[in-house]
Order: C-alpha cells, then sequence, then structure tokens
C-alpha cells in the first residue's frame, strides 16, 4: 500500500473520508509551523514592548526560558497529533480524551478558544505588518509623510487580501510558497542579524548592556511583575504552531511529520529568535531616541542607526516578505481549522464553510471568511491606538487554552490514550503536567494590565476578550448547542469509537 492511501485509510479510522489532496510533505509542514510563528513578526511587531518591560535583560534571557517551558507544550501536543492526525487539531482530540458524557462540552469549548486564537493571531500578525509597511513608506518619504489611522487600515485590508487570493489558488501553488516561506523564515532573520553584528556603526552597544540592562518604562514599580509582563513578547511569538496539526489531512505520513514539524519549528525558531534579538540589542545606539523614533519601530530605528538608508531599506524589505509569509500560513492554518470545526457542524452556516472547491482541493469560503474576520478587529485602532497589544494577548490567551485542554484530558483520562509513533514515553506525565502549569501561568499573567496607570487607554482588554469567548461559548452551548452538538462527528460512517478497537493504525 502507497503513503496516500495508508494515510487516508488512516483519517478513515478516526471516523473521516480523505477530502483535501496531500500536498504537503514534511518539510512544508514544518515550513507551515515555522511561517506561522514567524519571530521576523512578531519580534519586529513587539520590540518596542520588549524595550519598555524589562528592556534587553528580559528580552535575552526571558526568550529562553519561554521557548524552555514552551517545548513541555509542543512535546505533549506533538505526542496527541500522532496519534490523532485530522485538521480538527485540538478540539478532535479533546473530544476522544475524554469519556462520552464530557466529549461535546470539551470539544465546544475547546474549539472555540482555538478557533478565537487563530482569529485573533492573523489579525494581530497583518495589522502588525501594515504598521510595519507604513513605516517603511514613511522612511522612503523621509519622514516627511506620516499615516492616518485608515491608511493602516486599508494597508491591512490589502495584505489580507493578497494572502485570500493566493490562499485560493489550490494546494499545488500554496504548498511551494509554503516552501519558498521556510527558507525565507530561516534565512532573511538570519542574514540581517548577522550582517548587524558584523557591520554595525560605532556607538552599538556593550555585552553587558545586552544581558544585563534592565529597563522599565511602564509605570509599575515592582521588578518582579514588569519582568513577567515582559514574556508576553516571546510568548506572543511563540505561538501558532498548532498549524502543523492542521495541516495533517494534506499531510503524507502525518501521524510522523506533522509532530516533528511542530517541534522543529520551535527550536529553529528558539536559536532564530534568540539571534535576532541578540543582534538587535546590540545594534541600539540611543535608548530613547530607539524608543520613541517618528520610524513608529525601534527595529527600523535600530537599522538605520547603523545602515544607510538604502541598505536600510532593503533589510526592511527582507523582514516584511517573512512576515508577509506569516500571515498567509495564519490564514491557511485558520481556514482548515473553520473547514474542519464545521465539517463537524459547529459554526453558524456550517455547510457554506466546510466545502471544498472540487478543482483546486481546498476550502476556499473557509479562507474568505478567515480574512474577513482578521480584518474586523483592526478597526478597534480607530478607537484605542493600544489595541494592537491586546490583540496580542487575546490571540495567545487564547491560543494556550486550547493547547492545555487536550493536554489536560489526557491527563486526566490517561487510559483513553493510545499512542502513535511519536511517544513521550515514561515522561509524558512529567512533560504534560509542567505544560498543563505553564499555560495556567501565563493565561492568568496576560490577562494583567502591562501598564500604570491603568486608564481605559492602556486597560488590557484581553480580559474583555476571554470573558467573552466564555460567556458567548457557555451561552451558546447552555442555550442550543448541547441539544445538537455530540462532539467531532463523521463522514465516513465509522463509528469514532472503533478507533479504540483498532490497534492496526498507530
Amino acid at each position: 500500500m502507497n503513503t496516500i492511501d495508508a494515510d487516508a485509510r488512516r483519517l478513515q479510522s478516526l471516523g473521516y473520508k480523505q477530502e483535501l489532496t496531500r500536498g504537503f510533505t514534511c518539510l512544508t509542514n514544518y515550513g507551515m509551523s515555522l511561517s506561522v510563528i514567524s519571530v521576523t513578526s512578531g519580534l519586529s511587531s513587539l520590540f518596542s514592548y520588549g524595550m519598555i518591560t524589562g528592556g534587553p535583560v528580559v528580552m535575552i534571557w526571558g526568550w529562553l526560558v519561554v521557548c524552555f517551558f514552551t517545548l513541555f507544550v509542543v512535546f505533549g501536543m506533538a505526542e496527541i497529533c500522532s496519534a490523532y492526525p485530522t485538521a480538527g487539531g485540538l478540539y478532535y482530540w479533546t473530544g476522544i480524551l475524554v469519556p462520552q458524557r464530557h466529549k461535546a462540552l470539551a470539544s465546544w469549548f475547546t474549539g472555540w478558544f482555538n478557533l478565537i486564537g487563530q482569529f485573533a493571531v492573523t489579525a494581530a500578525i497583518d495589522f502588525g505588518l501594515a504598521t510595519l509597511i507604513a513605516s517603511v513608506i514613511s522612511l522612503c518619504f523621509d519622514m516627511q509623510w506620516s499615516p492616518k489611522p485608515y491608511h493602516i487600515l486599508l494597508i491591512h485590508l490589502s495584505i489580507i487580501i493578497s494572502q485570500g487570493i493566493c490562499n485560493s489558488l489550490g494546494v499545488r501553488f500554496l504548498s511551494w510558497l509554503t516552501y519558498v516561506s521556510t527558507w525565507w523564515q530561516l534565512l532573511a532573520p538570519i542574514i540581517v542579524s548577522i550582517t548587524l553584528l558584523v557591520g554595525a556603526k560605532p556607538g552599538h552597544q556593550s555585552m553587558k548592556f545586552v544581558f544585563t540592562e534592565f529597563k522599565n518604562e511602564t509605570g509599575w514599580t515592582n521588578k518582579v511583575y514588569v519582568i513577567l509582563m515582559g514574556l508576553l513578547q516571546a510568548q506572543y511569538v511563540l505561538t501558532g504552531y498548532d498549524a502543523s496539526a492542521h495541516m495533517t489531512e494534506e499531510t503524507k505520513q502525518a501521524d510522523k511529520a506533522s509532530p516533528w514539524g511542530m517541534i522543529s519549528a520551535i527550536l529553529v525558531s528558539a536559536v532564530i529568535g534568540w539571534l535576532f534579538l541578540i543582534a538587535f540589542c546590540f545594534g541600539i545606539h540611543d535608548y530613547n531616541h530607539t524608543l520613541q523614533t517618528p520610524t513608529g519601530f525601534p527595529i527600523t530605528q535600530i537599522l538605520l542607526d547603523n545602515f544607510s538608508r538604502e541598505w536600510t531599506l532593503v533589510f526592511m524589505s527582507l523582514l516584511l516578505v517573512a512576515c508577509w509569509f506569516c500571515g498567509l500560513t495564519s490564514i491557511t492554518a485558520n481556514s482548515r481549522m473553520i473547514y474542519a470545526f464545521s465539517r463537524d457542524h459547529a459554526l453558524p452556516g456550517s455547510r457554506w464553510w466546510h466545502t471544498i472547491h472540487s478543482r483546486l482541493s481546498c476550502p476556499i469560503n473557509a479562507v474568505w471568511l478567515s480574512c474577513a474576520i482578521a480584518f474586523l478587529p483592526a478597526l478597534l485602532y480607530l478607537v484605542n491606538t493600544t489595541a494592537y497589544v491586546a490583540i496580542t494577548s487575546l490571540s495567545t490567551i487564547c491560543l494556550y487554552i486550547s493547547y492545555a485542554l487536550p493536554i489536560g484530558c489526557k491527563l486526566f483520562y490517561p487510559n483513553i490514550f493510545l499512542g502513535g509513533p511519536f511517544h513521550l514515553g515514561k515522561f509524558s506525565t512529567l512533560i504534560n503536567t509542567v505544560a498543563v502549569l505553564w499555560v495556567s501561568v501565563i493565561v492568568v499573567l496576560f490577562l494583567m494590565p502591562p501598564v500604570h496607570p491603568v486608564t481605559a487607554v492602556t486597560m488590557n482588554y484581553a480580559s474583555v476578550g476571554v470573558g467573552g469567548v466564555l460567556i458567548f461559548a457557555g451561552l451558546a452551548y447552555v442555550l442550543s448547542a448541547r441539544y445538537w452538538f455530540y462532539g467531532p462527528a463523521t463522514n465516513a460512517n465509522i463509528n469514532i469509537d472503533k478507533i479504540h478497537m483498532n490497534k492496526n493504525f498507530i
């Protein structure tokens, strides 16, 4: 039996028929997660946040701390993904890892937290890119042009439309773009970082400054609190690796490729991100001027302080393309989650969103729904200019809640789980426990206000967003979904419980 037949048969054992084309390899599956993580996108957008919440010492060492604990989460997810490789990913895992009486409720909340987190992270990625592009345009005109909020919104809309079009051209084209993105995400930040380390002009910072300097511009006086707030920068970047799980139905040998795709993406991102942070911290000349730069972004100012305007534009262009690829792959992963959740009838208008285009073999309606919803949060910018940080907090919290729920279910009901090709063995319980504890800490942490005094402008509205998800999902379930949603459904005429009686596919 060839690989594709084996993958289709494995999917059928989980209760679904093969509808999508398996055009992704182990490399492009890994590239999907690497691209959604995109250290270039996250660190470029939140570098100023890191500069005020602890400065270089928190950015450099906090990055390693977050990478270390994130590995526990990704190992826990990879183990489950190997056993249940479906596009639904986390909500499917949760539903199958609990007793039948809890299946619908567990799947419902996991699915909605993952979906809202994906909507928020896509919006945050593309809105950050829009403001970065506006910064570069302003630099092209010698800072004689300043973007208005509606300029940012129009750029944001243009980005989303371009990414939607590319996601609508079929799996073969998308696979090729993902391949290009994989190498771009790897090489672009390395090239810029090494050039900055080697070619920086006199006036750059010392090693002592980069590795020990603490800066606090938050208004809070408690150092520990400020340091903990500073971890958001790294934790926001290290999200989205569930993309490998959502692409399993389009990946060959998914039960092996997808787990290693997640793990490899985090390990590679950890190294590249640390190099990126060190290079840009070394490149700072005047800290206050860099933080309050007229370009709007510290990384732009750092490059401008060390290179000519022309070379700065070249380097920024490399980074902008990486950010665009990040948004592209985020929409891809989001659309597959929409497709899978709708396949199980969990979304309003489900019959529209799980439709597969017969010629292109992709869920085009789901792609454009993802694009539409990713644009809407940007409208908050017209009301509150700090909305971006709230969106990043919301995306991080919602995604990590959805990451922790299946891992927690596996801990509570260990006898239900049947391992796949990738298994943690005797370390599984320890790794899963640390993962759940870490997520519990960051969820509470990132609901707290990062800046003092807390006003209507500086308030962390992520708490409102998370509360809104809980209230919406809870009321929807109690008033309606509990009567018709039974958890992951099937479209292959196979009883989903048979997976626990058939180990031939594991």
